[in-house]
């Protein structure tokens, strides 16, 4: 069976074409290999990849945080679903990680210097969306002031947590005031008036759907997250054992480490209280 398909655009002197739209010129001349070692390119691919997913959970979370202090609860459900999705690509790219193997990463590590994933600045820009704030992380970003000033900013700003907690107080419960408009470079810490507000709305689904669908949404993000920095553990352990990162970080202690923070901590703690 012969497909004869006459409309098909071949001329394009005129007009854009697909690569033109995405810049794919200057995205796949961007993988600037330092070493011979062929599993170099595998190594820059994945944290590329990586790292244009997490410019995407920015732009969505961002505009969740608005819509949120906004009352906007619904279109920003479809926001955080997507943040969502996004974050089983991210963890499934550690399974492609792994097949670097100890032997091969040796091959070329050296030629990495100081660089490390530990200074991804969107990384530590989704910890501020969600309420890590860590201020000597900014040190890290010195270098570049544009860059610093974005990573401020967001330090500066409300969490999501934030936004959530300021929808619970417009909705009617007691929050603590000192909570709205707080200092929100303090990284949030345990609060019962929160806490008494997420186990009211867990009592009565149906009156507070809203508010449950929100939590649910933020509970499905940090689940997500959690696996992610498991993930990242495992397999940096399962490559480097346990050598220092080549950003200076002990690596896979510090990334056990982390793994004990909890950023909607009322969230996990009223399974055990309902």
């Amino acid at each position: 069976m012969t497909i004869n398909e006459k409309s098909i655009h071949t001329d394009f002197t005129n007009n854009m074409t697909y690569g033109e739209y995405l810049g794919l010129d200057q995205l796949l001349s961007s993988q600037h290999q330092l070493s011979g070692h062929h599993d170099e390119m595998l190594f820059i691919v994945i944290h590329q990849v990586s790292e244009l997913w997490m410019k995407l959970i920015i732009h969505e979370m961002e505009a969740a945080i608005r819509l949120i202090q906004q009352d906007e609860l619904q279109p920003a459900f479809k926001m955080l679903a997507r943040v969502s999705k996004i974050q089983t690509q991210i963890i499934q790219a550690w399974d492609v990680l792994s097949t670097l193997t100890p032997a091969e990463y040796m091959e070329f590590r050296e030629k990495l210097g100081q660089a490390s994933g530990f200074q991804s600045y969107q990384y530590r820009q989704i910890e501020f969306l969600l309420g890590y704030k860590t201020a000597h992380i900014l040190t890290i970003y010195q270098k570049d002031q544009q860059l610093h000033d974005i990573l401020e900013k967001v330090y500066h700003a409300p969490s999501i947590y934030d936004a959530a907690i300021g929808a619970l107080a417009r909705a009617g419960f007691p929050i603590n005031p000192d909570l709205i408009g707080r200092d929100y470079s303090v990284t949030y810490t345990v609060d019962p008036t929160v806490e008494a507000a997420w186990l009211l709305v867990y009592a009565d689904v149906e009156k507070y759907w809203d508010l449950y669908q929100l939590a649910e949404k933020l509970i499905d993000i940090e689940d997500s997250l959690q696996q992610w920095r498991f993930r990242h553990m495992k397999t940096v352990e399962r490559i480097i054992g346990f050598k220092m990162g080549t950003g200076g970080s002990s690596g896979v202690q510090y990334l056990k480490k982390v793994l004990d923070h909890r950023f909607f901590p009322e969230l996990w703690d009223l399974r055990t209280k309902l």
